[in-house]
């Protein structure tokens, strides 16, 4: 990381940026559209839209325009992508980028961003290799002056990948994925209760010729029972497979199958696995009542999710960060999420990955399966190894005897379901006995405790809430009969699912450690509540769903202001003292303002967002959205900034107020908060196997030690295990929130885009990381 003494508001002055989206549509391109145009006008660049794609580019004329402020309102909330997109013949031959390159330096354009598929990536780079032969083309032939030709010497490419499919290597998270889980998720929930009622098999299949990302996570979101996808082709003789397990499910009670195809799913020798031959075969076999569904682009459309909203929105920002650092000696790069980092990547290394695997996929008889699996995301091989786990329907035969309990602490949200029935299956797999203890802390003080079996778990992901029961008590006052009970119930383990109660009474328990030896057990807490403020861990289960239900009313609320006219809103939210949810809506949604605990703010701080609003009314722009955490300040209140703001918008505009309250906590889990908490789940029970191994002494479990009661938290990059006392000296207790919290320095981007002159931190440089030395392959 370098330090510099670069403005980022000059930064740009006298250059000039063009934008285009490329290929399939994907949710979420017009946030990433909407903040390259905001972010290069604060840095003094001007910015075109190339409208219909590299068919704009070539075309020119009015296909390239010059892009305002305005003109990327009210584009947050719309799926495909505003300014069009087109596959393009032209752009393919010689001809067809000379003229390309011939609109781009009459404007002066040397800087574009390209959002699309490894495709569209791909031609950005062709373009950019052979720019200075287009340039000496086009000085022949008279087209362009020598004088033009040296001010565009060189041309600057960064790639953001917009792709539903997921199938771009290097990064986590493609544009459009998780708005496309959601649409897919909706319908299988749908589904699901016409499946119950009638006792069918529904088979779905999904997009994913080459990637079976959304097959995967789907599945696994959902708890389907077989999936299919184009990297791991079944082993032959899976149609008795099949059979076997979708007939053992339904001797176990259950009155209906989901499974889930991706489109380019393939069996070892190559032949093609569809929805009809699936159907054909369970309807013979075992004369199930049967039905397929191809959801098709239906997964593209529909809104984007908040997550795509606040990708789209941070890669835009640092795609025009990297094209005006960017050098002739620069490679193109594309710009990409690494757990909650966005980091830079050689944009041609990444397309000769995603070409290889696609090529390993297509002819997979012909190769080693070793070979196609180096070339495997690691977060893909998680999860089809959490699948494979949850998938299987038989019990371990040798039990260990060991008895792990689980328990809900602190307000409910969804995605703890989830997390107990991944838990709870992969116990019962390891040969544990399960235990639930309803409730809270106060269930397990007074003996509300039981055991729970596979079955009873079924259907938990899809359900919101909490089913275990779940109160905010902590231990401490009841340390006595807690440790009773867990001599009574002969517990051997503890996996707490909950907020900031839940770390509080870990630690309660550690400390009782002392006193009571019953409470020397391993233990580990996952972070579930919507507030995201729990120690050691960047995400929280629960966060995401309670963040798209706040995106989604804004939006509505927003476009109730659009027929109005000149109108502020101010929305309440919940956290506590942690603005996670408040921030990263107003990203999401397009705030012009988030109030938070974390960021102090005055009289002073009021009266500039509400001259702000001002200066807004008199533009195209007649509606002002502002975020309240709800322990923002405990006397600029919501009704005082709803009456300050009415005071000082009198005649200029009027407000309203909505305190979103109880609602964030409800609604079925997000596609994000379904697949985190049951790898959470899984990933805990696994450790706390391993970690009861460590502590068998003299024929008993004996935890004593720091590292035998953890905190299960996402770090950057990577799930990770942090013992809880470690993490005492990061907390602030009163406010009940980490003393570092990393969405902090999105904060300045967020006021960027509402457009507020303020100073963005640039000292720390994101640097180009290698894709194939990470791998190890190629």
């Amino acid at each position: 990381m370098q330090a510099t003494p670069v403005d980022p508001t000059t930064m740009g002055v006298g250059k000039a940026i063009a934008v285009l989206t490329s290929g399939g549509d994907a949710q979420g391109m017009n946030a990433a559209v909407r903040a390259t145009v905001r972010v290069g006008i604060y840095t003094g660049a001007k910015v075109y839209f190339v409208h219909e794609g590299y068919q704009g580019l070539v075309d020119g004329g009015d296909h390239i325009r010059l892009a305002t402020w305005e003109s990327v309102s009210m584009m947050l909330q719309l799926g495909g992508t505003v300014i069009g997109s087109a596959r393009c013949k032209d752009f393919r031959t010689k001809e067809g980028r000379t003229k390309a390159a011939c609109n781009l330096v009459k404007l002066g354009i040397t800087n574009l961003c390209v959002i699309g598929g490894d495709g569209s990536l791909t031609g950005a780079n062709e373009f950019r290799t052979e720019w200075s032969e287009l340039l000496q083309i086009l000085l022949k032939a008279g087209k362009i002056t020598a004088e033009e030709a040296r001010r565009s010497s060189h041309l600057n490419i960064v790639g953001m990948v917009g792709s539903i499919d997921n199938d771009f290597c290097g990064t986590d998270m493609t544009i459009g994925t998780d708005s496309a889980l959601h649409r897919i998720i909706e319908v299988v929930d749908a589904i699901t209760t016409t499946a119950q009622s009638h006792q069918r098999a529904f088979i779905l299949e999904v997009m994913g010729r080459h990637c079976g990302y959304l097959a995967l996570v789907s599945a696994l979101a959902s708890g389907a029972d077989w999936v299919f996808i184009p990297e791991m082709p079944p082993d032959d003789g899976w149609e008795d497979h099949l059979c076997r397990r979708l007939a053992n499910q339904r001797s176990l009670g259950y009155r209906l199958n989901v499974i889930i195809v991706a489109e380019g799913a393939m069996d070892r020798s190559g032949k093609p696995i569809t929805c009809e031959m699936i159907k054909n075969l369970v309807t013979k076999k075992l004369g199930f009542d049967t039905r397929a569904t191809i959801l098709g682009h239906v997964q593209r459309g529909g809104t984007p999710s908040a997550f795509d909203r606040i990708l789209g929105s941070r890669m835009g920002v640092e795609a025009v960060m990297a094209l005006l650092e960017a050098t002739p000696e620069t490679p193109a790069c594309v710009v990409s999420l690494s757990g909650n980092q966005a980091v830079r990547l050689p944009l041609m290394e990444c397309v000769q990955v995603v070409r290889l695997q696609h090529f390993f996929n297509s002819h997979y008889s012909e190769l080693k399966f070793q070979e196609s699996a180096l070339l495997l995301v690691l977060s893909f091989e998680n999860n089809w190894n959490t699948y494979k786990l949850l998938a299987h329907v038989n019990p371990a035969e040798v039990k260990s005897n060991i008895n792990i309990a689980l328990m809900n602490v602190g307000a409910p949200c969804s995605g703890m379901n989830a997390a107990v029935r991944s838990a709870v299956r992969i116990g019962i797999l390891q040969g544990h006995h399960m235990l639930a203890i309803h409730d809270g802390f106060e269930g397990l003080a007074h003996g509300n405790i039981e055991p729970i079996s596979w079955a009873a778990v079924g259907n938990w992901t899809g359900q919101g809430g909490s089913n275990l029961g779940t109160k905010r008590s902590l231990p401490a006052s009841m340390m006595e009969e807690i440790s009773l009970n867990i001599a009574k119930f002969n517990i051997h383990a503890l996996v707490i699912i909950g907020g900031f109660e839940a770390f509080v009474g870990g630690l309660e328990l550690v400390t009782g450690r002392e006193k009571y030896e019953e409470l020397c057990i391993p233990i580990v807490v996952i972070p579930a509540t919507v507030s995201n403020n729990v120690p050691g861990s960047d995400f929280s289960v629960g966060a995401d769903t309670a963040l798209n239900t706040i995106t989604s009313t804004c939006d509505r609320i927003k476009q109730s202001a659009a027929g109005t006219k000149r109108r502020v809103f101010i929305i309440e939210t919940m956290g506590g003292y942690c603005g996670y949810l408040a921030t990263m809506a107003g990203l999401a949604a397009g705030a012009d303002a988030a109030y938070i605990y974390e960021e102090p703010f005055g009289i002073h701080d009021l009266e500039i967002n509400v001259e702000h609003l001002v200066e807004k009314m008199k533009t195209t722009v007649k509606r002002g959205l502002i975020l309240r955490n709800e322990n923002c300040n405990s006397n600029y209140t919501t009704d005082f900034i709803f009456n300050l703001y009415t005071e000082e918008g009198k005649g200029v505009f009027d407000c309203r107020k909505n305190v979103l309250g109880h609602m964030q906590q409800g609604g079925t889990p997000s596609p994000f908060d379904r697949n985190f908490g049951t790898k959470m789940g899984a990933k805990a029970v696994l450790w706390l196997t391993d970690k009861l191994k460590e502590c068998y002494r003299h024929g008993r479990i004996f935890a004593n030690t720091p590292d035998s009661a953890c905190v299960l938290g996402m770090r950057k990059r990577a799930l990770v295990f942090q013992p809880l006392a470690d993490l005492k000296s990061n907390t602030d207790f009163e406010h009940r929130i980490p003393k570092t919290q990393w969405w902090l320095k999105l904060r300045p981007i967020l006021k960027i885009l509402a457009k507020y002159k303020i100073s963005l931190d640039i000292s720390e440089k994101t640097a180009l990381e290698s894709v194939i030395k990470k791998r190890g392959t190629v």
